[in-house]
């Protein structure tokens, strides 16, 4: 009797999201995922090490030698200039990181936690409860996302506020914006889902609400949950900078945040001083695009139809390759 051959499941690594995508990318699409991840990995990294990376602190404005210029241009002491306020740019970019990442983290998990709850209860329950929640997420949806974060910001925090309380008030008010959209999409795949052989299977064996919905329905409609956190990342941090841009984030002595330092370099680029929005403005453009980049890869590589048609182009030009005369005639 012949032994069937054993199947090698994959490792815990090879299935995480973005290494699986990128054992399956191809061509230009695996190039954006590697830049995108690249530069997503620079950012957490810059967050991350951003007390041993920055020479001075986020507000110091001296130091042994004395008090900082204002306004000086790149130099040894300073590699990327002062503000007008005298404060390190490197430093507060640095920093600023560090700020950015603490407030996707809370402000996407927030979101994650609340929409995908509300989702899997009004899909899978239905009925008024259903109705109730689908008004109130178009209503939420229908306001722009970077007013309805202004009023939040204002009624939670007054509008500025120290470290910790700046970072909570942001990512509250990034939540509301975000947890419409985990709310659609889970409640989208939980009415799919709920329809299907295995969730009848289970009903019929009499397996509990809460265990279908928490064990068969909960693992199959979070599978895209990745994807959404990526996209809704950059966006965070868009609205990050738009509060601080706009005089409703953080205090500049609780913390660094992109947006404030774009709001002071104003004034700064009519007077040719270009360091001090250059470079919080490349920083809040390639985090980004780094991210926006993994997401977009991500997309793409989870549609089946564009993965197949990627798939089925290089096998064809593998096959040109080892037969080159069958593929003349």
């Amino acid at each position: 009797m012949t032994a069937l051959p054993s199947v090698r499941k994959p490792s815990f690594l090879s299935r995480l999201p973005i290494v699986s995508h990128l054992r399956i990318s191809v061509g230009l699409q695996r190039g954006m995922l590697i830049v995108g991840t690249v530069l997503t990995g620079l950012f957490v990294l810059a967050a991350i090490f951003a007390p041993l990376i920055a020479p001075y602190g986020f507000s110091q404005l001296s130091n042994a030698a004395g008090e900082f210029p204002t306004q000086a241009a790149p130099s040894a002491e300073h590699i990327w200039g002062t503000t007008v306020g005298g404060y390190d740019v490197f430093s507060r970019t640095m920093w600023g990181a560090q700020t950015a990442i603490s407030v996707i983290v809370i402000a996407v998990l927030l979101s994650i936690f609340l929409g995908v709850i509300l989702g899997l209860l009004s899909g899978y329950i239905g009925g008024w409860l259903d109705r109730v929640l689908v008004v109130i997420a178009d209503a939420i949806f229908a306001f722009p996302s970077l007013l309805l974060a202004i009023v939040m910001s204002i009624i939670i925090s007054g509008g500025r506020s120290d470290l910790w309380g700046g970072i909570f008030a942001a990512a509250i008010s990034i939540t509301v914006v975000f947890v419409p959209q985990y709310f659609r999409v889970i409640r989208a795949e939980t009415i799919r889902l709920k329809a299907e052989p295995f969730v009848e299977s289970a009903k019929v064996v009499g397996a509990s609400t809460w265990r279908i919905v928490g064990r068969h329905i909960f693992k199959n409609a979070t599978r895209s949950l990745p994807l959404i956190f990526t996209l809704n990342s950059s966006e965070a941090i868009l609205t990050l900078a738009g509060l601080g841009f706009l005089g409703f984030g953080i205090e500049p002595t609780a913390a660094a945040e992109w947006g404030f330092d774009l709001n002071k370099a104003l004034a700064d680029a009519t007077s040719g001083i270009w360091w001090t929005g250059v470079f919080p403005g490349a920083a809040i453009v390639l985090t980004v695009l780094g991210l926006t980049l993994v997401g977009e890869s991500m997309n793409d590589l989870n549609d089946p139809r564009l993965r197949g048609r990627r798939r089925a182009g290089k096998k064809k030009t593998s096959q040109v390759a080892q037969d080159p005369q069958g593929a003349a005639a």
